[in-house]
């Protein structure tokens, strides 16, 4: 997999590739990243990227010309471009699992009040990461690099992953490890006994839990298996949730 950022500070994205899961992956070949840097692309010798917003209002627009020509630069035929702003489709671990199958990802990142309407023009997808507003699509664009990142193949084990919250539709179920009991507070004792079949039905129940704590809206989701619908249900008989 080949990222590529197009960022008017590529330091920020230089950071990231240098630490931890992401650095290795590279060092392994299972990942690249390129940052492009699109000032180098405008025309004009004071290599400004951004201009007042035709019809007034306050602050400053990025231009259409700089990033396109940008695109034509470094985008291939294998090539998706994302824009990476407020307005776009949430990204959820549904699109990291697809986005991890293509070859070659491009990322636009934005600054100041917002990108010339003209540049969706050339791009294939528009994503957030959520209902508020950064600084800086750098930020973004790195959560959804890290997102995707560890879904390609070698970068991580797969089990590593197979058990992360929205997997399966649900938040992940508690963890716990040493020591078994800290200022009073005991590990539940399904986990110590060595009875897979009860840990797992305890992990289960324990998921769907912390989802109707923290994002009761999850559990509202046609596409939960009939299994975990099912359990649900009983759990709301038994006014468990």
């Amino acid at each position: 997999m080949k990222f590529k950022v197009l960022s008017l500070f590529p330091e920020m994205i230089n950071s990231f590739k240098n630490h931890s899961i992401i650095k290795r992956a590279i060092e392994n070949n299972k990942l690249a990243i390129d940052v492009i840097d699109f000032r180098d692309y405008a025309a004009n010798k004071h290599h400004k990227v951004d201009d007042t917003p035709y019809g007034g209002g306050s602050g400053m627009v990025l231009q259409v010309q700089p990033i396109y020509d940008a695109l034509q630069a470094h985008k291939s035929s294998k090539s998706k471009v994302i824009l990476v702003c407020p307005t776009g489709k949430q990204f959820k671990q549904e699109h990291a699992h697809e986005l991890a199958k293509e070859t070659e990802l491009i990322f636009i990142c934005g600054h100041y009040e917002g990108y010339d309407e003209r540049i969706r023009d050339y791009v294939d997808y528009e994503y957030s990461i959520g209902d508020y507003v950064i600084t800086s699509g750098e930020i973004a664009s790195i959560v959804m690099m890290d997102a995707i990142g560890r879904l390609v193949t070698g970068v991580i084990e797969e089990e590593s992953h197979q058990d992360d919250s929205f997997q399966n539709g649900l938040l992940e179920y508690p963890q716990y490890t040493k020591p078994q009991v800290f200022d009073n507070k005991a590990v539940p004792e399904v986990l110590v006994n060595g009875h897979h079949k009860k840990i797992n039905e305890y992990r289960m129940q324990e998921s769907i839990k912390k989802t109707a704590k923290n994002r009761p809206d999850l559990l509202e989701n046609d596409a939960l298996s009939p299994e975990i619908k099912a359990l649900i249900k009983q759990l709301k008989r038994d006014k468990v949730i």
